[in-house]
């Protein structure tokens, strides 16, 4: 059993920087970081889907739209291939254990790069970030698929398709300028920052670090009837979350992996997960998805991805790193025969908007017998049994790990953003 969630387990033993949280919230919904100026990280994030967008794999840049409602595009101009991967929620990523980012963990904490920190930008990545979660707030404007645009479509798509993050001309210098051109922008960032005196201070770092600030503010979640039992309020939980719990701690089995006070150890495991969408362009077939491997370009790695928090987890469907199954329910019977699950999968579970050009690529993987083996032979996880009454059990323990206080989180969404794009369209 895990001890209670304190403010010493988050940055700055969760302190709040008032001014610095309003410019990331700022930053958060607006869409004048995105290319084309059409997406914000709130569009893929949104706090009414629970820090996600509700998807199975989430349309970026060109989607029309907001959450599962929102569609690949119009006649004039549509997504050219859906996300290849699921939305992680942002829920306790502010914590102090989060020092790893991404379904393949391609930002961690590691003091051997000058920034502190490993990323697919490699030496190249700033100095100056102040966490893992600001390091990860870089990297979606450098995607052309989910908010940099293509090579013709504006600057920053150019610079993103070239590879050009941190260089001359390139994606995080043309943002900053963007953002020191905007005269309530530029006053913000000189209130917050002691660095920022005229407007060509700012940097895509000072960006980053305040959005990492609103989103661990934001979504600071450790007020859960579990977080209440555990701070001794016996009373907190259900008698059938309690026994729940006994299972998730015990002959279930999920604490083996889901450990520490939020849920997760942070490592990397193959569970056979189902594979759908356009991938990652890995295999034969260049839709299947390596994971781990990606980033440590070790055979031995292929198809692990992090261990997800469970904290909000009853908020946060779709689930697995391709958003394969919807309820948590049947992620959770995946769990408990992973290849069995994997061989029966069928897409039935999948939310995905309909597009006539992409569907046909959606289930590549799962209709190549070959690739589906390869996926069933890494599993590491053994089969286990549970009684339909141990696992309404189970799934009262998962659902005692909700905050309530995000059941609504309306109150985050502003009516207006510093840039005057609107926030609504």
């Amino acid at each position: 059993m895990p001890t209670a969630v304190r403010d010493s387990d988050f940055h700055n033993n969760g302190a709040v920087n008032d001014a610095q949280v309003a410019l990331g919230r700022s930053l958060f919904f607006d869409k004048v970081l995105s290319g084309n100026m059409n997406i914000s990280c709130a569009t893929c994030h949104h706090p009414m889907a629970g820090s996600g967008d509700g998807l199975s794999l989430s349309v970026g840049e060109a989607g029309v739209g907001l959450g599962v409602t929102r569609a690949t595009g119009d006649s004039e101009r549509s997504v050219l291939e859906r996300v290849p991967r699921n939305t992680p929620p942002l829920f306790n990523l502010g914590a102090k254990q989060f020092n790893t980012m991404f379904h393949d963990g391609r930002v961690q904490k590691d003091e051997n790069f000058p920034s502190g920190f490993e990323s697919p930008a490699g030496e190249d990545l700033p100095e100056g970030l102040e966490t893992a979660l600001a390091v990860q707030a870089l990297f979606p404007p450098t995607s052309g698929t989910e908010m940099a645009g293509q090579s013709g479509d504006n600057e920053i798509g150019a610079a993103a398709a070239d590879g050009n993050l941190a260089g001359p001309g390139g994606v995080w210098e043309l943002l900053a300028k963007r953002l020191a051109g905007i005269d309530a922008y530029a006053e913000a960032f000189a209130e917050v920052y002691d660095d920022v005196n005229v407007p060509d201070d700012i940097t895509m770092v000072h960006a980053a670090n305040a959005i990492a600030a609103f989103e661990s503010s934001a979504f600071r979640a450790d007020n859960s009837p579990f977080d209440r039992y555990l701070r001794g309020d016996h009373e907190a939980m259900s008698r059938s979350a309690l026994r729940g719990m006994d299972l998730f701690y015990g002959k279930a089995g999920c604490a083996r992996c889901h450990s520490g006070k939020f849920q997760t150890d942070l490592r990397f495991r193959a569970i056979a997960m189902p594979q759908i969408g356009p991938g990652k362009g890995d295999g034969i077939s260049k839709y299947e998805d390596f994971g781990r491997a990606r980033v440590t370009l070790s055979d031995g790695d292929r198809f692990r991805f992090r261990t997800p928090t469970l904290r909000n987890v009853a908020l946060t469907a779709p689930y697995g790193h391709a958003g394969a199954f919807d309820t948590l329910e049947s992620v959770v019977r995946h769990h408990l025969d992973p290849v069995a699950s994997l061989k029966s999968y069928d897409g039935s579970e999948s939310t995905l908007p309909d597009d006539d050009t992409l569907n046909g690529h959606d289930m590549a993987v799962m209709e190549a017998p070959t690739a589906v083996q390869r996926i069933a032979q890494a599993n590491q996880l053994d089969p286990t049994t549970l009684s339909d009454v141990e696992m309404r059990r189970l799934l009262d323990f998962l659902h005692s790990l909700t905050d309530r206080s995000h059941l609504d989180m309306r109150r985050l969404v502003p009516k207006r953003v510093l840039s005057e794009i609107s926030v609504f369209d």
